[in-house]
């Protein structure tokens, strides 16, 4: 009996079990289609949660410059340097998101 990755939630379960009790995914009949369709569901799930916080960011980004320009802040004000640090955040936030999105398209399997 040896130990074997789920191909469903990366767990440790037996090659020998109908299916994974960690997420009752049906190891035992899955064919190689079937395990290949849930890493590529799970690259997508992933990327997808990826470009959702690559948005956030944006909008966060887009917001720390709305309140400086608009907000009427002065350059010595809390609201300004508040803005400033949210757009700096956002802008970070964003290209480490990218980075973060290219490496899941290059490194997965």
């Amino acid at each position: 009996m040896a130990l074997i990755d789920c191909p469903s939630c990366n767990k440790k379960t037996s090659d020998k079990a109908a299916s994974c009790p960690h997420c009752g995914f049906g190891v035992s009949d899955a064919t190689d289609e079937d395990i290949e369709r849930k890493r590529q569901l799970k690259k997508f799930q992933k990327l997808q949660s990826i470009q959702n916080q690559s948005l956030i960011a944006v909008l966060m980004f887009v917001a720390g410059f709305g309140m400086m320009y608009w907000g009427g802040a002065q350059g010595s004000d809390l609201q300004y340097n508040l803005s400033i640090l949210c757009s700096v955040v956002g802008f970070v936030w964003y290209i480490i998101n990218r980075v973060r999105i290219v490496m899941v398209k290059r490194f997965s399997k």
